[in-house]
């Protein structure tokens, strides 16, 4: 099963409790590339998951790193506003 770094978790509780257009004045090119490449592909994973039950296993993998199921939604909802393409 996928593991979720240290580093991934932080980075979708962040946009799970941001406001996106904060976000997006103190993004830099790395971050974005980061978000679009990384978190991006695992949170429309956990999307599909949701919304097409493709067995991804993510809804499993997001509880046992302590992020919600609401948090996973405002996390879309962050990543779609800062112009990542989740669908």
């Amino acid at each position: 099963m996928t593991k979720l770094s240290l580093e991934d978790i932080e980075f979708i509780k962040i946009l799970a409790n941001s406001d996106a257009s904060i976000l997006q004045q103190g993004m830099n090119d790395a971050t974005r590339l980061r978000l679009e490449r990384q978190v991006g592909v695992i949170l429309r994973e956990y999307y599909h998951e949701n919304t097409m039950d493709t067995q991804t296993h993510w809804n499993e993998i997001f509880l046992k790193a302590g992020i919600s199921e609401d948090d996973g939604k405002s996390a879309i909802a962050c990543a779609r506003r800062l112009g990542i393409d989740i669908s």
